[in-house]
């Protein structure tokens, strides 16, 4: 009894068994289907989201873009005030002004009375033979009172004019100028002469043909001897009637109402023609007064005044 109710408990499990897996096998390939099908759009639209960023990233570096030329706008407005800068210099100009002081102030004056003293001024011949005899030239040049009839002292100059071209002078170093500066030289000279205008004597007259002259130099004038052994000047003083660059002429000794061998007193200058001397580095240069004689004879003359007034001109 047993083993038939097992055998008819096996017999039932096959016909049972075909229905119930056929209805679920169908089922669950349809829910797989569905379920990717649905994941699919989904990822696609998160996709098109973001794209949509960067196009705000990229304006937004547009607008910064504009903003830096704008300081680039500011930077060209800073060489404008550089402009006022060059405007500062412009009160520099009174120290330019100091400057042409030095080629262009006010001018100099040197005056010597020879009251007591030669006042430092040295005489000197030139235009003679360097070996002359001093019985015939009669050479003499000092401090001395004036002559008769006259007031005061001066630099007495005297020579015999044996040579045909004496030339008898003094000079004297000045300081105190600009150093390397430019100077026109005006001098006025008084002096007492002997000399009448309308004279006549050997080679010339005593008063017309014997030259004052006046100038200054850089270098001390100075006689030496030249190839022949006549005592030469080493500055440019002209000959005689003539002027030259470092001398120019003031007049004559002669006096036009000169009586017999009175001295009178006799103002010359060279106020319309002046000469240009340089100051050495040092500031200094040196002042010339002679006479320049075409007359054969002997000359007397004093110096009573000497002034000269150096003007200050711009560098050439």
């Amino acid at each position: 009894m047993i083993a038939l109710v097992a055998i008819a408990i096996v017999g039932c499990a096959p016909s049972d068994a075909p229905s119930v897996p056929a209805i679920p096998e169908p089922e669950a390939p349809e829910q797989n289907v569905t379920e990717p099908a649905t994941t699919e759009p989904e990822a696609p639209e998160p996709v098109t989201t973001e794209p949509e960023t960067p196009e705000q990233n990229v304006t937004e570096p547009t607008i910064t873009e504009p903003e830096v030329p704008e300081p680039t706008i500011t930077e060209p407005e800073t060489p404008e005030p550089t402009a006022t800068e060059p405007e500062t210099p412009e009160p520099e100009a009174p120290e330019g002004i100091d400057e042409n002081p030095e080629p262009g102030s006010d001018p100099v004056e040197f005056n010597f009375s020879f009251e007591t003293d030669a006042d430092g001024w040295v005489v000197a011949f030139a235009d003679l033979p360097e070996d002359y005899d001093q019985s015939i030239y009669e050479l003499d040049g000092r401090h001395r009172a004036l002559p008769d009839g006259l007031n005061g002292a001066g630099i007495y100059v005297q020579g015999h004019n044996r040579s045909d071209d004496l030339f008898m002078y003094v000079k004297r170093r000045v300081d105190g100028l600009t150093p390397a500066a430019s100077y026109a030289v005006l001098a006025t000279v008084d002096l007492a002469t002997n000399a009448a205008l309308a004279s006549v004597g050997i080679g010339g007259s005593p008063g017309s043909s014997v030259y004052v002259k006046a100038g200054a130099s850089t270098a001390e004038p100075e006689a030496a001897p030249d190839t022949i052994g006549h005592l030469r000047m080493n500055i440019d003083k002209g000959n005689q009637s003539r002027g030259g660059s470092q001398m120019v002429v003031l007049g004559t000794v002669g006096h036009p109402d000169i009586v017999d061998d009175e001295f009178r007193l006799k103002t010359l200058d060279n106020l319309d023609s002046p000469v240009v001397v340089k100051a050495d580095d040092s500031g200094s240069a040196w002042l010339i007064v002679g006479t320049d004689s075409g007359f054969e004879g002997l000359t007397r003359l004093y110096y009573n005044r000497i002034s000269f007034t150096l003007i200050p001109t711009e560098p050439s």
